[in-house]
This record gives structure tokens, sequence and C-alpha cells, in this order.
């Protein structure tokens, strides 16, 4: 093939297209039918970051959305790889993260008269329920069309992934449309065009945050990715209205501002008589702002840019419909102007609660020091510090009781610079969030994981050296899904078992990283710095005791309960028996 003619093929106009719209990072995995597509990525100036699993892969290019407010893309092989990749791309649409995911695929005539090819299935409509839209390309001089339509759908209204299906022939086939320009290749015009809320509904809100008593603002995710920090943080500077960050919004407000209710935040939630969501949703993190948890009489505003959002769980008395900034950037100077400020006893009673409930996380920490049993609090401390001193380091977390303490542990002062479970919860997502925010930002990136939520993509630390990425990856081993003390069958391991003694870090050595060990607390506050500052790949396997850890971490009663006591007692009579 001339270079004259390969610059028409399928492949080569894909290549062009994601790079006119400023897309030049790809995160997947090879094989057929997209081999050679991945080289000619690299041949053209792409860069090509090849992983172990391909739902690692699509979590990269996930994080890479969430981190740049691009779409991040993903590359797989067909049918298993497209399935295996299926997962993340129907979290970054839950996560609202702006991704596509392009596949490979079988002949369409072929699958739709079930012949039986390689790797054959119908992906392009077994990936529309998971995405916010599928598309397929048939013919080489639509490639340039399905990428703009692509990048719009991914990054317009709630972002969220796409999915492009890719048949081996469009990869080959020569674009030969008479007259048409540049191959069909363009950039979208405002592919993510701003939104402004009316003046009556502006004024709504107004009106409402001027009557509140006991104001609570709860900000999202979604105000993280619109780089809302500026407007919150001036919002909050001129009412004293205390906020409650969610997880991946830590940091939009630095976490040791004086108005942070996170350490009150029972408190705030069962008094607060105006909530405020901002890029937040009132889903199970939220306890669907139901009573007990909330105050029942509470009334809502919520910013959000998808108006099916708005009455999902409850009354919103004021919605704003719109992107974050272009609100804010209507409300701040309105409720400026009207010179509200909160009422000093609220505050004063969030900071009671703060007071006291930090004094007995302090004293869970000093406590977990000194412990004979190596725990979360004595494992997780070392890292808050480092945290403190170094704030524009990124941090990844995933697992029940490692996400949950570090969570309330670590502290975040920069926005997006903490990564994790996100909406669904899902575990496995540690690996391919590091790489993408180490690549992204070039920026050291630690990794926090429970030995459970490891299994789930350890191998890409293969990945991670490979790459030479600044990456350590801390497991805290309490031996087990939960923690490891869970048998209850003399000759059998429990479901909740596994390694307590396993050398994690073994898997960095193994492929040319560095690797630690540590059994106490002073070891890891003596290795935890040097790790990170190495700029090495490496891993510190912190050896918890398996007692360590409680079932389900702060959300155990999510996982329905069984009266098993009466089988475990009569086990328990045949193992003395």
């Amino acid at each position: 093939m001339t270079e004259s003619s390969l610059n028409r093929t399928g492949a080569n106009i894909l290549v062009k297209a994601l790079q006119a719209n400023g897309i030049n990072n790809v995160y997947g995995i090879v094989g057929i039918p997209v081999t050679d597509l991945a080289r000619l990525m690299e041949l053209r100036g792409m860069k090509y970051f090849g992983f172990r699993r391909e739902d690692s892969a699509v979590d990269a290019a996930a994080a890479a959305g969430f981190l740049t407010k691009k779409p991040g893309v993903a590359l797989t092989v067909s049918a298993p790889g497209f399935l295996n990749g299926l997962t993340a791309l129907a979290q970054a649409t839950k996560n609202c993260f702006p991704l596509i995911m392009i596949s490979g695929s079988s002949e369409r005539h072929i699958i739709d008269l079930s012949q039986g090819d390689y790797e054959g299935l119908d992906q392009y409509n077994a990936a529309k329920p998971f995405c916010k839209k599928a598309y397929r390309v048939d013919r080489a001089q639509d490639v340039g069309l399905a990428v703009a339509r692509a990048v719009r759908t991914a990054v317009s209204g709630r972002p969220g992934g796409v999915y492009l299906d890719l048949p081996a022939d469009t990869i080959t086939q020569l674009n030969n449309a008479p007259d048409q320009v540049d191959m069909g290749i363009f950039t979208p015009v405002d592919p993510a065009p701003l939104q402004e809320p009316s003046d009556a509904a502006v004024q709504r809100a107004v009106d409402l945050i001027k009557s509140a008593k006991r104001p609570l603002m709860i900000i999202g995710k979604g105000a993280a990715y619109d780089r809302a920090e500026k407007q919150l943080q001036e919002l909050v500077a001129a009412t004293d209205i205390p906020f409650l960050p969610m997880s991946m919004a830590k940091g939009v407000i630095p976490d040791d501002s004086k108005h942070s209710a996170a350490a009150a935040r029972s408190l705030s939630l069962k008094n607060a008589d105006v909530v405020i969501l901002v890029g937040a949703r009132l889903n199970w993190m939220l306890s669907y702002g139901d009573a007990p948890e909330f105050n029942p009489d509470a009334k809502f505003i919520q910013l959000d840019i998808d108006a099916t959002q708005f009455d999902s769980s409850q009354k919103i008395d004021a919605p704003l419909q719109g992107d974050i900034q272009s609100i804010l950037n209507k409300l701040v100077p309105a409720v400026k102007a009207t010179n509200y400020k909160v009422d000093s006893a609220w505050l004063d009673a969030i900071a009671a609660d703060t007071a006291k409930n930090d004094k007995k996380f302090a004293t869970r920490i000093a406590n977990g020091k000194v412990k004979p049993e190596f725990g979360y609090y004595a494992a997780i401390d070392p890292i808050k510090e480092y945290f403190e001193a170094h704030p524009d380091t990124y941090l990844v977390s995933e697992g029940a009781n490692t996400l949950d303490i570090g969570r309330d542990m670590i502290g975040m002062q920069l926005p997006r610079h903490r990564l994790d479970t996100g909406t669904w919860g899902v575990m496995g997502v540690g690996m391919g969030y590091a790489i993408a925010a180490a690549i992204e930002t070039g920026k050291p990136v630690v990794a926090l994981e429970g030995d459970s939520a490891f299994g789930f993509d350890g191998m890409e630390i293969e990945t991670i050296c490979r790459y030479k990425l600044p990456i350590t990856v801390v497991i805290l081993n309490n031996g087990g899904i939960y923690n490891g003390i869970g048998q209850v069958v003399p000759n059998q391991l429990g479901p909740t078992t596994l390694d307590p003694k396993g050398r994690y870090d073994l898997l960095a050595k193994a492929f040319g990283g560095d690797n630690y060990f540590v059994e106490n607390y002073q070891q890891m506050k003596d290795t935890f710095a040097k790790a990170v500052e190495s700029g090495k790949p490496n891993i510190i396997n912190a050896q918890l005791d398996p007692a360590m850890g409680k079932e389900s971490g702060h959300i155990g009663n999510l996982n329905p309960k069984l009266d098993l006591a009466p089988l475990e007692a009569a086990e328990k009579e045949k193992e003395n028996d």
C-alpha cells in the first residue's frame, strides 16, 4: 500500500480525526483486528499506551476524560476484548466521565446471518444500554463524521461514554468519496455549549438561600469536572455557607477550610434547612435525601446540566439547569448582592461537632500508631502527612476500609487530585486511574489499595513499570475481602479470605520497579516519602493484622445479613466432637 492510498484508509482517517479534535493519547490492548491501527497511531505521532486488560485501559481513558475535560480514548479488540471493556464504559457513563471506546469488530453481514465469524458478536447493539450513544462506521468516508459525533456526544450535556464500532473492513477500506473536503475530517463547533439558567430560576434559588437559617452546600464531582472551584470558593468566603464535599470533589474547596462540614456530616445533614447540591446527585451515597439522614423539612436547590436529575429522589424547590460554571456565574453575584451571611449559631454548632469528632479521630490515629496490631490508621497516617506537605500529588483509592478510612484521613487541597470508585463503587479501577493520572498530569501518583481491590487489576503493575511511571502503589494487606478472619467451616477457607502473608510488593520487583515491605507504623513512616520521591514505579506492601477491617467498610448496611448463627454453632460443635 502506497503512502497515498494509506492516507485514504479508514484507519488513517480515524487517527487524523482524533488528532484534529485534540486527542493524542490512546489507552488500549491490541490484537485482531486493530494491531496495525495502533502502530499507525504511533507512526502518526499519537501516544499509545498498552495495557494488560481492557477494563483497565478503558478506566484509564475515562479518568483521562475527567482530568482533561476532553474525551479519553480507549482501543480494544473484538468480542471478548470489547466485553472486558464494557464494564468500564458503563462506569464512565454513570460517573459522567467523557470517554470514547473504540473496538474493532466483525463484519456486519456475517454477524447478521450468524455465520460464526472469529470473535463474532453484535457489539454495536450490545453496547447501547451501557453508554450515552453507540455508533458503527461501515464506510471509510464516514469516519471523520463519526469521530466528530462521538466527541460532541461524550462532552455535551451530562458527559459520558460513547462506543465507536469499527469493523475490520472499515480499517483498510479506502475513502474514494468524490469532492469530500479533508477526507471528511472536521472539528465540531462548540461541542459542549454553555447553558445558563433563566433569571427567574436564579432569583428563586437566591430567595431560598436568603431564607435559610442552616444552609449546607454539597459539592459533587460534577463541580470538580467543570472547574468551578473559584466561584465556589468565592461564594463560601462571602456567605460563610458550610460545605460537604463528595469524595471526588475533595479539594474544590480545600479540605482544611474552616467552612468544611466533612467532620460534622451527620449533624449537618440532619439539621440543614436548605441544601444546595452543586454537581451532586441524591443517589445512594447521599441516602437519596431521605430522613433520618436528612432533615425531612429541608428544601433543596440543585445545580445540574441534566433536568432529568431534578426530583429524582426528592422535590427540588429551586432547580438550576445548566453547566455548573454558567450557573455560578449568575448565582454567586446574585447571592453576594443580598449581603447574606449564615447565622453564627449554625456555624458554631458545626464547629463544635467538628472539634468533638476530630478529637475522637485523633485518638484513633494516636492509638493506631502504638498498637501492637498494625492497622489502617497507622498505615495511612504517613500518607496523610505527606499530602499535607505535598498537595500537588494525585491520589487514587479503592477498597472497602482502605477507601473509607483513607477518605476521612487524607485531606485534599487542590481540585481533581483524588479519584476513586465513584458512583457505582466499582473495585478494580485503581491501576487504570493511576496510570492515566500519571500520564495526563506528569505528577506523582499514589494508589492506595485494599488487597482485594488490587487483585482486580494488579497485572497493570507491569504496565506501570514498562512505562516507568511515577506511581507508588500502597497495598494494605489484611488478608481478605473486608478482613481475613471469616472462616466458618473448618475444612474450607472462608469466602472473604485472601492470603494474609502475600508479598504483593514482589510484583514490582518482578517487572523492574522498587518494592517495600512494612509491618508497623515506624516502617511505613520511614518508607512512604522515600518511595514517592524516588519517582520510580514501586509497591509498598503494608502487612496489616488480619483482624483489621469491618464488613463492607462504612456501607455495611447495604450488605444483607442472614442469621447464620445456628449453622455456625453447629459447625463449631462438629469441630469439638
